[in-house]
């Protein structure tokens, strides 16, 4: 048996103890939920403060110059890549995820005209199947966008197939796919393939130059504490830079944006893919956000990581044995840093958890998800999370009414 006493003694010895520190949580509150939107740090709070208080107060519009702040977008994908394995310019960060994904699969269709299927999982996250689809109807030829079960993906891919997009971690079940070997199969058919890193940016190791990946995209508010609607990033391996070309041009992707020619030329590197103008303030949110993850390596945030969702999916078949199903792969090789619960009440389950001071979110059909966030995350909260889960159970409290009124955002 796991008791409270075993979890504080593994925190005392935790590399990654001090960084908690560097987090505004609330007291009292065990936050599951960083899976969706971290938590804000104090160096991206002092970061938003100095861009605000004396960047943009004093040096309003001379700090495009003197801030450096048309370089954010370059300056901050170079500090990001390394998160994901890439090279200094072959990562940028600007606009959101989907938007992100609207220009790589733009480009990449272009680059491929003779090939009129792209592929992407029936599960994947709505925005991504939504887009795509978008993106190949206007792809200027017949194209079909097939949803398929990703475990199908051998038997779909032939010298048809143009693009395939998946999650590289889905975001209901917490299941990781095997990057290398599927961007090798893809390859392999003469296909491009484009990786979502949501679910995997500060979640999981990643090495795009190992797994020879074409191009990705990812979003930087949820493991990378960025906060709400914090800019997304893109990766551009460099063999494909100047090749592929971004389908949503403007001024700033320009070569020369201050000559404000007619016609446009595409600046080199990562630059073409600026669209408009740099988002600063969240952009600095990113920045200090950036200064924790200097502190710590993904080696010791993926042991932890494991360590933590073991720990979980122990205490609640321990504890609540027959009551939910685990969906999430209990093979390591195949996890995120999540934990799916399966249960046909996992709405008001989730509601009533937040009463207790356990923030966790719900995904249909019937996921309870819970995030596990190695850099603040501790394995007393975890012991606490499921004891007060085990009470909601117990007590049936989450068959109120008041816990099924649905809110806008579950």
């Amino acid at each position: 048996m796991i008791l409270r006493d075993d979890c504080t003694a593994r925190d005392l010895a935790d590399e990654l103890w001090p960084l908690r520190a560097e987090f505004r949580l609330n007291e009292g509150e065990i936050y599951l939920d960083g899976n969706s939107l971290g938590p804000v740090c104090e160096t991206s709070f002092r970061r938003v403060n100095e861009v605000v208080e004396t960047e943009w107060a004093k040096g309003l519009v001379r700090s495009w110059n003197s801030a450096g702040w048309m370089a954010e977008p370059t300056r901050l994908g170079d500090r990001l890549a390394t998160l994901i394995g890439a090279q200094k310019g072959e990562v940028l960060v600007a606009d959101t995820l989907t938007f992100l994904l609207a220009k790589l699969i733009g480009g990449a269709l272009d680059l491929v005209p003779d090939r009129h299927i792209v592929l992407t999982d029936v599960d994947n996250f709505r925005s991504d199947i939504y887009i795509v689809e978008a993106m190949a109807a206007r792809a200027g030829r017949p194209m079909i966008v097939k949803r398929i079960d990703r475990n199908t993906l051998d038997a779909e891919l032939n010298e048809d197939v143009a693009l395939v997009l998946l999650t590289h971690v889905d975001y209901r079940t917490g299941e990781m796919l095997d990057m290398k070997a599927i961007t090798d199969k893809v390859h392999r058919a003469g296909g491009l393939m484009l990786w979502d890193f949501a679910h995997s940016t500060g979640a999981v190791p990643l090495d795009v130059e190992a797994c020879d990946v074409d191009f990705a995209a990812g979003c930087t508010y949820k493991y990378l504490n960025a906060g709400p609607g914090a800019p997304g990033f893109m990766y551009v391996r460099k063999k494909w830079q100047g090749v592929l070309k971004n389908p949503l041009p403007g001024w700033l992707g320009h070569a020369r944006p201050f000559d404000f020619e007619l016609d446009y030329e595409a600046a080199s590197g990562m630059q073409a893919w600026v669209t408009s103008s740099p988002s600063v303030i969240s952009l600095a949110s990113l920045d200090g956000a950036l200064d924790v993850w200097d502190r710590a390596t993904m080696e010791q945030v993926r042991t932890k990581s494991l360590a933590l969702t073991d720990l979980f999916i122990e205490l609640v078949e321990d504890r609540l044995a027959g009551v939910f199903e685990v969906v999430t792969p209990r093979d390591h090789a195949k996890r995120g840093s999540q934990v799916s619960l399966g249960h046909s009440d996992g709405y008001g389950i989730i509601q009533a958890l937040i009463e207790r001071g356990v923030i966790g979110d719900y995904r249909d059909p019937a996921i309870c998800r819970f995030g596990f966030t190695p850099l603040y995350l501790r394995y007393v909260d975890v012991f606490d999370a499921v004891e007060r889960l085990v009470e909601v159970m117990s007590s049936e409290m989450y068959r109120e009414p008041r816990f099924a009124v649905r809110n806008s955002v579950t």
